[in-house]
């Protein structure tokens, strides 16, 4: 078992993020090879927190916020809003450019934000599919609570629950809201498993917020959930291949990880329509 500490990085703006994956020990979770937990921060008012447009190739980006909103554009033309409790789904493929930004009615408002960002490796044989994006509501997403808990299946399989997510590979992402201290245990076959602490604090390890432990394959999650916890449970069948990450780029080939940076710095690669804005390539 593996304990991870997030680290803090500044995405620019004031937008400090804790970041989880990739980290120097653990490269991957399954198919999971970044994470950043957004906040909970609060926005000040007409405070920039946007997320100008940046490129991708070779993973999803998959958003799921607890609180606060984001408007995403993409070079497909999407423009979509993303609330509390709803999955954005964003597939590069071969390459897509995307953007971040606050509702434009709320700019010149306080506002919080607390969410989550993970990048899922696109497996051997899709990293250079067709660009998409898909978007799903609140209602959409399967839970079961009792008086102990809340559990939300929002991609995956488990516990005779079953997410309409479409993902590109076999994986798990759950959330646990805890209301009493108990027990949890949770097994897939084949799969690598990892409890990061959103809020609160699980005993096993004495691992607290911003921390994430990680299972060996085939090992059963066991952690003890202490009473008003958010904990996210994510995993999947690890990859074989090994996988290569530069800025915001993840592929098996380094050398299209070169014709990416080419394209992003002669502006070749997908724009984002209506934006003037874009991430510079960074010089390292």
């Amino acid at each position: 078992m593996i304990k991870i500490e997030g680290r803090k990085t500044d995405l620019g703006g004031g937008m400090v993020v804790h970041r989880i994956l990739p980290y120097r020990s653990k490269r991957m979770v399954g198919p999971f090879c970044f994470l950043d937990h957004m906040g909970p921060v609060t926005i000040k008012p007409d405070q920039n927190s946007d997320v100008r447009p940046h490129p991708h190739i070779g993973l999803s980006t998959l958003t799921y916020l607890f609180e606060g909103h984001i408007v995403h554009r993409d070079s497909l033309g999407t423009v979509a809003t993303i609330k509390p409790g709803e999955v954005n789904w964003m597939t590069s493929g071969k390459g897509i450019s995307h953007s971040e930004r606050s509702v434009a009615s709320e700019i010149h408002q306080g506002r919080k934000l607390d969410g989550l960002q993970f990048w899922v490796a696109l497996p051997d044989g899709q990293e250079d599919i067709d660009p998409s994006f898909n978007h799903y509501e609140q209602n959409q997403i399967p839970f079961h609570e009792n008086k102990t808990r809340k559990i939300t299946v929002v991609a995956g399989e488990a516990l005779d629950m079953k997410s309409p997510v479409v993902t590109s590979s076999p994986m798990i992402f759950m959330t646990i809201e805890s209301y009493e201290d108990f027990t949890f245990e949770f097994a897939i076959p084949n799969f690598e498993l990892a409890a990061y602490v959103a809020n609160g604090e699980i005993e096993t390890s004495q691992t607290e917020m911003n921390q994430m432990l990680v299972f060996d394959v085939n090992t059963k999650l066991a952690v003890n959930i202490k009473k008003n916890s958010k904990i996210i449970i994510i995993g999947g069948v690890p990859f074989t291949t090994p996988r290569y990450l530069w800025w915001n780029f993840v592929s098996s080939s380094k050398e299209k990880i070169e014709i990416a940076k080419n394209e992003w710095k002669s502006g070749s690669f997908p724009a984002v329509p209506g934006e003037t804005e874009r991430i510079p390539l960074p010089e390292q």
